[in-house]
């Protein structure tokens, strides 16, 4: 299994504090990117700008995703473009919160 696939499967334990759902399923992480098989790039945002966790969520990714054999160092970027909705959101997080 690729190191992006391993992040992934460390970042679906995260779930946002206010809805039934992890942050992966819920479409709040754009992007994950790997350098020099070590350096885990990832870019992510949340549901809304004064989201209660932003401060917290984003070290809670770059702690999974440094739990990943060989992944030595984590960069997780907050981004608001293109801002967060329900459309961003898997099949399985919309059939969990019946939308």
């Amino acid at each position: 299994m690729e190191k992006k696939e391993k992040i992934i499967q460390e970042i679906k334990k995260i779930y946002d504090p206010e809805l039934p759902v992890n942050i992966y399923e819920l479409g709040l992480i754009y992007d994950i990117t790997i350098e020099n098989e070590k350096f885990a790039k990832i870019k992510m945002t949340l549901t809304t700008p004064n989201c209660p966790v932003a401060e917290s969520l984003p070290k809670e990714v770059k702690e999974g995703a440094m739990q990943v054999d060989g992944i030595e160092d984590a960069d997780v970027q907050l981004v608001w473009d293109p801002p967060w909705n329900k459309d961003m959101m898997s099949e399985a997080a919309k059939l969990e919160m019946n939308l």
